[in-house]
């Protein structure tokens, strides 16, 4: 049982839309992912995802609306919505969901990290 200092994390990678498992509890995972650009629209039939801004910007688009999230901000998208991240600059991202989810959803395509690397 050791604490987890996210910015040490954040510092141990630099790639983008390759989330990474830093902690586990009751199913759940806790990853960290930094990323840039449009992600693939794609939803997850069976699994809510809660998304933290640690630093940096982005927008979630889903097909009706668009939520803009800051450094601090937190939003739970709901499982069978589609949606979609994007962000015109590098942004820092906690991500808590259950351990099955895969990032691509029901998308799949290059962008799927199907097992994340824990560090």
């Amino acid at each position: 049982m050791d604490k987890i200092n996210l910015v040490e994390k954040l510092a141990r990678f630099s790639d983008h839309w390759n989330p990474r498992i830093i902690a586990e509890l009751n199913g759940q995972h806790v990853k960290l992912v930094k990323f840039q650009g449009p992600f693939v629209w794609h939803q997850h039939e069976h699994e809510d995802e809660l998304f933290y801004v640690v630093r940096g910007e982005f927008r979630m688009e889903f097909r009706d609306r668009t939520v803009e999230l800051r450094a601090g901000d937190l939003l739970v998208v709901p499982r069978g919505t589609e949606h979609r991240p994007v962000a015109d600059r590098e942004v820092e991202v906690l991500l808590f969901e259950p351990a099955t989810t895969v990032n691509t959803g029901s998308a799949g395509g290059d962008k799927t990290v199907a097992r994340p690397e824990w560090i």
